[in-house]
């Protein structure tokens, strides 16, 4: 699996990219940390201040046909 942190690609496996997940969801108490889409993972630090905005970008993503790991209320 492909994975993208910032502006660098990783190459790893489903249990280290698990792993990875964990601790990328601690760091975004509110919001989105991290789309994924067949074999290609992407770490996002999108914070939101609402409810409202947080669906707004899960839906942008999820009609993209990406997964979305998110953090709400």
């Amino acid at each position: 699996m492909q994975v993208v942190i910032g502006n660098r690609t990783w190459e790893m496996g489903q249990q280290q990219f698990k792993g990875l997940l964990h601790v990328a969801s601690e760091q975004v108490p509110f919001g989105i940390y991290a789309v994924v889409r067949q074999g290609y993972a992407e770490l996002c630090n999108h914070k939101c201040t609402s409810t409202s905005q947080l669906k707004a970008l899960i839906r942008q993503y999820k009609s993209k046909g990406y997964k979305v790991y998110y953090n709400g209320k």
